[in-house]
Parts: C-alpha cells; structure tokens; sequence
C-alpha cells in the first residue's frame, strides 16, 4: 500500500469528454520525506514513514530532531507510515528520499482519502444519526418532531444497551472514504484533483492510500 500525505485546497469541478460536470476535490500532495525504511529483517515488515509540512525547530523535540536529523532534513509537522510501499521503489527507496505526487499515483487511479471529519459540535440524533423524526405528525405529537422514541427496556432488561444511537458529539474524528478517482495530476504545483469530497476542511491534513 503506497500513499502521500497532503493539504486539502479546495472543491471545484470539471467537465469529462462527454460534458458532464464532475465535482471534485483538489489537494496538494507532498512533496513528502522519507524519514524511515521498515524492512522484513529487523522490524518484521516492509513499510516507509513519510513527513510532511514544515514545522518550527522550537516546537520540535530533541528526540524528533535527532530523528529529522538521520534523513538530512528539517523538522516536519505530519507523519505517516505505508506498509508495502509501492512495488517500483522496493530495494531502491531511501531515507532523505523525496516523494512526489507523480511518483505514487497516475490519472486513473483509484486511493481512499483519509482525514479528519468537520467538528459539529453537540447534535441530536435526527442530524447524527439520520433519524426521521415523527415526520407527518397529526394526533398527539406536541414536541416530539425530531425526539429519539424509546431507548431501553422497563423491567427488562432495565438499562439501555451500550452503544445504542443517541444525541452526542458529532464530527471532528478520524474519517475515511473509499474508492475516488484521480482526475488529474498538476506535477509542476504537486496537486492532484479527486473525484468527489474527502473529510476534512480547507488547509487540513489528509492522506492519500493507494
């Protein structure tokens, strides 16, 4: 599995070659360090750490620019591990290496887009959990348009039953969505647009898997 880390821009949309009008998302993607190489021998797996974006040396801890330091590099704010790492860079990728977009994805890819879902705060159940409410309510049903119903047992079994679906903080936690298509690839601006939304808002961080 190989992937890239990178910033969200934006949404925008383009026209296929039959006319239709494709929404989608743009993201910059890397360039990307590599910081560490995981191998079979030592660590019982094959797998590479990336970093990405830039970070002040006074809010990098010594242990961490030792680590930067060992790929010849500066501090880095984000990092992430890809376990297998692309087929074409086994055996040649190195620590200190850049990563670019075009070196991991082509136009027609598929990847899955992981980030962090838009916080929402406290909500209730018809927007958390996509209840209907009472909906076309006539005889007796003062209050209870967008209300929960019934959530446990009276004498059995007398409690409610973890993880039964009710109001409570939505949003703002690790998100993943499958299966987008790489429209296009901008290698000289190393952005590349996506087919569809991915979570997060503007300027989040998100990670691209192959």
């Amino acid at each position: 599995m190989s992937g890239i880390i990178g910033k969200k821009i934006g949404m925008t949309s383009v026209y296929d070659e039959a006319g239709k009008n494709i929404p989608c998302t743009v993201v910059e993607a890397g360039p990307c360090v590599v910081t560490q190489v995981r191998n079979e021998e030592v660590d019982g797996y094959n797998g590479v750490q990336l970093a990405y974006g830039e970070k002040k040396d006074k809010r990098t801890s010594k242990a961490m620019k030792g680590h930067f330091a060992k790929a010849n590099t500066t501090p880095k704010r984000h990092l992430a591990e890809f376990r297998n790492f692309r087929v074409e860079f086994e055996g040649e990728i190195e620590i200190g290496q850049e990563v670019k977009v075009g070196d991991v994805f082509v136009e027609g890819d598929f990847l899955d887009a992981i980030g962090t879902s838009k916080g929402k705060g406290f909500q209730g159940v018809v927007k958390r959990h996509n209840f209907a409410g009472v909906g076309d309510a006539t005889h007796g049903q003062h209050n209870r348009m967008r209300a929960p119903g019934s959530v446990g047992g009276s004498s059995y079994p007398s409690r409610v039953f973890k993880g039964m679906r009710m109001a409570g903080q939505t949003g703002g936690g690790r998100s993943k969505t499958l299966n987008l298509q790489v429209l296009k690839i901008i290698p000289e601006e190393n952005l590349i647009v996506i087919s569809g939304s991915i979570p997060g808002a503007k300027n989040s961080t998100v990670i691209l898997e192959k």
